[in-house]
């Protein structure tokens, strides 16, 4: 296709959900012509009349239209869900491109899928990039967290785009760099989210141990979080969780306890957690976070449930109750494990993917926009700063100093949460891998000798090098078969 006046867009967008359409609109703000089309054409005439009047945005009715309006080399990204639906927009995108040219898939895809999208592109002579985008909607229109990865040729492309409509931090840096080759960019928005699962948990258990074990008041609750969200805790969640709880319904009562208690999820936590298996890496909260939310949607069944399977009655006994504070030391050390959970995956990922990751980097992207943005990030960038080797975050001299003081309120916390019949499954799940973990010795030798036994599966011995397997016939061992 050859070069023509009407080539002046800097940028095209497939895709006019609410996402979509405020990334269009902050491309605009910050002086981008941007081409959009939609599917559904009806949707064009809409935003153009609608949120884009008066803005230098063009409509174009067909994809052949919209790409004779972008500059050379084309860019074009896909804001639509994902799956099935960014390969069919591919497939009818391709006939209107030329090599050189630059597709992005913006939607929260599967990392495995910008892997495979990214090797077919190139065969075709396009470049590719899997842009993870956090911020929800108010993140799109006034600046998210972006995390783009896939062909290293296209990131000057669009890095001036993307560094100026991402969000900034108290420096002005963009919460947006370059994160690898092929799927780096989706896998680490899919840590991110894997991370948000497990954050929101922990708060939502903190909620119920603060409302159902020790009896407090939502203006109570709503002042807790107020005074966590100045301090170690700050972050975007803790804050909207404050603001949660000082929301009133028509008739006065909190608005929180009048929606069902079933929590939705859209894949990502999930893959998070398939990966982990695949990796070998035990992301055990996380995970459960993600279980947690299974269960809450087994909505019907609980409530039958609760008929017939009996405890204790889910308030902390007076005198035994853990404080407020107590609460809140378990939170922050249980939060701490959650991000060292993220980054352990993401340490095997770029071993494995040969990705090369920067975790001090990745945390820096996740100071402003996103999500998980929390007053901590600067402290995980600093402890990649002093170890860029560092194994796990929970053995930064910091963290583990907080954890050190922590402690004790995080196990009286689990413990009288158990004595009460109070499910914190994040809570033990961060406690329970931090035992693990800090175990020089756990009882899987029996778990291997096990295996042996039954499967002649062998297994190493503490008495001579790794790496050197053993097989025992157990039942010729035993003799007569007695002990």
């Amino acid at each position: 296709m050859s070069e023509t006046s009407d080539r002046y867009a800097d940028i095209g967008l497939i895709g006019l959900a609410v996402m979509g359409q405020n990334l269009v609109l902050n491309m605009n703000d910050h002086g981008y012509t941007v081409a959009v089309y939609n599917r559904t054409v009806s949707k064009i005439d809409e935003f153009l009349s609608g949120p884009a009047r008066g803005t230098r945005v063009v409509g174009a009715r067909s994809l052949e239209e919209l790409a004779a309006r972008l500059k050379a080399p084309r860019k074009v990204m896909l804001m639509v869900k994902a799956g099935k639906a960014v390969d069919e927009s591919i497939e009818h995108l391709l006939p209107h491109m030329e090599p050189g040219d630059l597709i992005i898939d913006g939607g929260n895809s599967h990392f495995l899928d910008t892997l495979r999208r990214g090797e077919w592109l190139r065969d075709k002579g396009l470049l590719f990039i899997g842009t993870g985008i956090s911020g929800g909607e108010e993140g799109a229109r006034r600046g998210p967290s972006i995390m783009p990865g896939g062909a290293p040729e296209a990131w000057p492309l669009v890095k001036g785009i993307f560094q100026s409509i991402a969000a900034r931090t108290s420096d002005g840096s963009p919460c947006c760099d370059w994160v690898g080759e092929n799927g780096a960019g989706h896998y680490v928005k899919m840590i991110h989210n894997g991370i948000e699962y497990g954050d929101m948990q922990l708060i939502a258990e903190a909620y119920q141990l603060m409302r159902d074990g020790l009896g407090l008041s939502h203006a109570a609750m709503h002042r807790t979080f107020a005074a966590w969200n100045r301090g170690e805790l700050e972050s975007y969640l803790i804050e909207i969780t404050r603001d949660i709880m000082a929301v009133r319904d028509a008739d006065g009562r909190p608005l929180v306890e009048k929606i069902l208690d079933a929590a939705g999820q859209k894949g990502t936590g999930k893959w998070t957690g398939i990966n982990s298996l695949d990796l070998g890496i035990p992301v055990t909260l996380i995970t459960e976070a993600v279980y947690a939310r299974a269960l809450s949607a087994l909505k019907n069944e609980r409530v039958d449930a609760a008929k017939i399977l009996k405890g204790p009655k889910g308030k902390f006994k007076r005198g035994a109750q853990p404080s407020v504070e107590n609460i809140r030391k378990a939170l922050l050390a249980s939060k701490i494990v959650c991000y060292a959970q993220g980054f352990m995956l993401m340490r095997e990922a770029s071993r494995e993917y040969r990705w090369q990751l920067d975790f001090g980097n990745i945390a820096l992207l996740w100071r402003s926009g996103c999500i998980i943005r929390s007053a901590f990030l600067d402290r995980i960038k600093a402890a990649y700063d002093r170890n860029p080797n560092l194994a796990n975050l929970l053995l930064d001299e910091y963290f583990h100093g907080i954890l050190r003081m922590c402690q004790a309120s995080w196990r009286r916390v689990v413990a009288e949460a158990v004595r009460a019949g109070i499910p914190v499954p994040a809570f033990s799940a961060s406690l329970a891998f931090y035992d693990g973990y800090r175990s020089e010795r756990l009882p899987a030798n029996l778990i291997q000798a096990q295996r042996d036994y039954f499967g002649a599966h062998t297994y190493e011995r503490v008495d001579q090098p790794r790496g050197t397997f053993f097989h025992t016939q157990w039942q010729a061992r035993l003799g007569s078969g007695k002990t």
